[in-house]
């Protein structure tokens, strides 16, 4: 599967798992280069998993907490820990 940006693939794997509806790819098929921490909300810092949301940027165009993370998951997310997911303007196919 991969995760596609403005044209741009910004993630690419056969292993990615499915979870609550959403394609998660292990880390190390992501281009974390195109991915900026954004702050954490009120809402998020309320997350039992620890989710951390990423705006997608390259060359001044920018998608907000278009990625997350589970930094802390529990047991339901555990096999996601650390892995990205995408939504908003990220294609994933």
């Amino acid at each position: 599967m991969k995760a596609t940006w403005q044209g741009k693939i910004i993630a690419d794997s056969d292993k990615t798992l499915e979870v609550g509806g959403y394609v998660y790819f292990p880390r190390d098929t992501v281009r974390m280069d195109l991915l900026k921490i954004a702050p954490k909300t009120p809402s998020d810092l309320e997350c039992p998993h620890g989710v951390q949301f990423y705006d997608v940027i390259e060359g001044g165009t920018k998608s907000p907490r278009a990625a997350w993370s589970y930094e802390a998951p529990q047991a339901k997310m555990k096999s996601v820990d650390h892995w990205v997911g995408f939504w908003e303007d990220v294609t994933v196919s």
